[in-house]
């Protein structure tokens, strides 16, 4: 799963590398994005790349309430085309949420130990997600996201059995226009085509990221 994950950059970097116009408000370094707070999605909007902030968590367009995105903060990729919570956003709402890295918790013989996860460059990448907008009984719209998730690749099995769909670079574009069809056969031959990233640096980190309330660079700090 893909629980929590940091964005430790400044607007002007996040803008440049994904191709979007900057956007308002202004973000700051994040280092401990958890379910239900607002982040900066990659949407297509007439054929380009735009930058929209969302929450995290899933609330489809036909909930009675949007308290269901506290239980939609993932997606299998495995299933998301059957799924009625994933099936519409997935012909049509796809998107992608700009990370520099992600926390999982590996099982030790006492305890949990928080791990972060980063690509060996260091550099952002692209989580495959989803998104939603749900209009509230008075007209509000409320923007809402889901992290796609897959088995590990196989540097990353000794730590979970299951990671966030990573993008390779050259799949971003895939992802986001790559689906030509509507049908279940459809979806699931494009999904087929997907190539996740292989290869990734991980390390040890504090337990204050087990409290989403810690947010600051000392979360990302390696410890031995």
């Amino acid at each position: 799963m893909c629980g929590r994950y940091t964005l430790a950059v400044e607007m002007d970097e996040l803008a440049e590398r994904f191709g979007c116009p900057k956007i308002d408000p202004v973000i700051k370094p994040r280092y401990n994005v958890a379910p239900s707070q607002i982040m900066p999605v990659v949407v297509e909007h007439s054929g380009q790349p735009r930058l929209q902030m969302m929450h995290w968590g899933l609330v489809p367009f036909w909930a009675k309430d949007k308290s269901i995105g506290n239980k939609l903060i993932n997606a299998r990729v495995e299933t998301v085309e059957q799924k009625v919570s994933f099936k519409y956003a997935i012909r049509e709402r796809r998107c992608i949420v700009p990370a520099d890295g992600y926390y999982e918790w590996q099982k030790t013989n006492t305890r949990k130990q928080p791990m972060r996860i980063v690509i060996p460059s260091d550099k952002l990448f692209g989580f495959a997600d989803l998104w939603e907008q749900w209009n509230s009984p008075d007209g509000e719209a409320f923007f809402s996201y889901t992290i796609l998730t897959a088995p590990p690749v196989s540097s990353l099995v000794h730590i979970h059995h299951r990671m966030p769909f990573i993008l390779r670079r050259d799949q971003e574009d895939y992802w986001l226009n790559g689906l030509r069809g509507t049908s279940v056969e459809e979806i699931r031959s494009f999904l087929n085509g997907l190539q996740p990233q292989q290869h990734f640096n991980i390390y040890s980190v504090s337990n204050r990221v087990n409290n989403p309330r810690n947010d600051d660079v000392q979360c990302i700090e390696p410890i031995a």
